[in-house]
């Protein structure tokens, strides 16, 4: 696929929670006319309170505020935080029935894991970073890694056409009113930066994300550089890796180290042999939970969104990405990248993933059978 980037936009990289906050917060605060904000998680935790509270201030300036989550993502997670929403009278939707995790009907599959956000169609933001606190893990490690975007410039125009096509959708299926007219979108260029905004969804964007990145590992000459939270690329993917090493491109990968989700991190290393031995170098992520989905290609294409490397996020679930072809930005990004691979990861060494008790290959590839079984009843596959 081709992308067409839009010039004119600034970008601004915000690394975790910590930096992506205060920015939303700020945005929020500054809102004259309307706002949309969706999200997978929005939790009743002082993080979602603060960022509640700004919603609340915002409507009561008499600025539109529309909230849509996730029926899945924030379940039993959302009821105090919705409560002040609804006496400010702003309007929430909810995503999708609120389905058991051990639903493997594939419609019910189908979530709403993008985050993204549009204010006064003037500053947009996109990411990883659901509204969540980010010492939210167990066991109370260091703050979750991740990243998102604030944008400004003709690129928020692309943010505010998917919010609200999405509303709308969501609107008619819980039959309620339709959108306010939104303000004008300012047609300032602030910056210099090329971008595009990228959504997988179950119409006529199905595989774009997956596209996206295979055209960039297909064109890369020099690095590729990727770190994803749920790593577990079907065929194709996997493919573009190994071929990009073997015709002498540095590949790295980082990946989460810590055990979440018990399965699907088993299951994940039972790839690590065919890469390691294509050449691929592989980070695990210890400092803290992995929650980034980002990547940075020659120094100049990158990538920043919700979209991980799994089934889910590529087959089934609703994610945005931004794509940049920037160097600034890029360099920005790789830099954080390798800083925190050098302080918080280590290195999957190839004779050492060999030589691993038996106990522990059987465990790997008893998670892989069963995750893709589970897959298999699900129906879909590895494409």
């Amino acid at each position: 696929m081709t992308l067409d980037f839009l010039g004119g936009n600034r970008l601004q990289l915000l690394t975790n929670g910590r930096a992506y906050f205060p920015a939303l917060e700020r945005a929020i605060d500054a809102a004259q006319s309307e706002i949309y904000l969706e999200t997978y998680i929005f939790a009743d935790d002082d993080t979602g309170k603060r960022i509640a509270a700004a919603l609340v201030r915002a409507a009561g300036r008499g600025v539109i505020v529309h909230v849509l989550v996730d029926g899945f993502g924030s379940k039993g997670m959302f009821e105090q935080t919705r409560l002040l929403l609804d006496v400010a009278n702003i309007e929430v939707l909810i995503f999708g029935p609120k389905t058991s995790p051990l639903t493997l009907r594939r419609k019910r599959l189908r979530r709403l894991h993008r985050k993204l956000v549009a204010v006064d169609a003037r500053t947009a933001f996109v990411g990883g970073i659901n509204i969540i606190d980010d010492m939210h893990t167990p066991r109370h490690t260091p703050p979750r890694y991740d990243y998102a975007v604030r944008i400004e410039g003709p690129l928020v125009a692309s943010v505010l056409e998917q919010t609200e096509r999405m509303w709308r959708r969501v609107a008619w299926a819980s039959l309620k009113r339709g959108l306010e007219r939104h303000a004008p979108v300012d047609a300032a260029e602030p910056g210099t930066q090329h971008a595009v905004l990228v959504v997988r969804d179950n119409f006529r964007h199905r595989s774009d994300i997956e596209d996206a990145y295979l055209e960039a590992i297909h064109d890369a000459h020099r690095e590729i550089i990727i770190a994803n939270a749920y790593f577990f690329p079907g065929a194709r993917f996997r493919q573009a890796l190994r071929a990009a090493a073997l015709r002498g491109v540095r590949v790295v990968l980082l990946l989460q180290g810590k055990v979440e989700y018990m399965l699907l991190h088993y299951a994940s290393r039972a790839l690590y042999g065919s890469l390691l031995d294509a050449g691929v170098e592989i980070y695990e992520y210890h400092k803290s939970f992995l929650h980034a989905k980002v990547a940075v290609i020659d120094k100049h294409w990158a990538t920043v969104g919700s979209s991980n490397i799994d089934p889910f996020s590529l087959m089934l679930a609703r994610e945005a990405n931004i794509v940049v072809d920037d160097v600034p930005f890029s360099r920005k990004l790789r830099d954080s990248l390798i800083e925190h691979m050098r302080s918080g990861a280590r290195v999957v060494a190839k004779r050492h993933w060999r030589h691993q008790p038996l106990w522990r290959r059987l465990l790997i590839w008893s998670a892989y059978g069963c995750t893709r079984l589970l897959m298999g009843v699900a129906g879909y596959g590895g494409k």
